[in-house]
């Protein structure tokens, strides 16, 4: 008898300790899903900025592409080949940006303007 009460508690605790195992793995979920939403908005938010930044003609022919914005700000231009090393770095306060000197190939443009960092895939042909 002892032996089958000493299993019911048994039971008893385990069935506690699970409850509190449930309800700290709902509120660690909770408290994840909290911060995924938090980091979508500032990705959205980030996204609307990004739009405001433009590169034309891609794929470049003509050894120039021309970068749109909304702002008339200065704009740090780094091009990063495909292994990550920098090709081009330069500053424009215009929208054109000569390519000529790079060799055809596909690389990464990354634009600062002001707080905002766009980086896009360059294709130049």
């Amino acid at each position: 008898m002892a032996c089958l009460l000493n299993k019911c508690l048994y039971i008893c605790k385990s069935i506690k300790i699970m409850k509190n195992n449930y309800l700290f793995s709902l509120l660690l979920t909770f408290l994840f899903s909290l911060t995924l939403q938090a980091q979508e908005s500032k990705s959205l938010a980030k996204n609307a900025d990004q739009s405001e930044l433009g590169i034309y003609p891609n794929p470049a022919t003509q050894g120039k592409i021309y970068i749109t914005s909304k702002n008339t700000l200065s704009k740090e231009i780094t091009i990063y080949d495909v292994v990550g090393k920098v090709v081009l770095q330069t500053t424009i306060t215009n929208k054109e940006l000569n390519i000529s000197s790079i060799q055809p190939g596909m690389y990464l443009i990354q634009i600062k303007e002001s707080e905002t960092v766009v980086t896009r895939k360059l294709i130049i042909k």
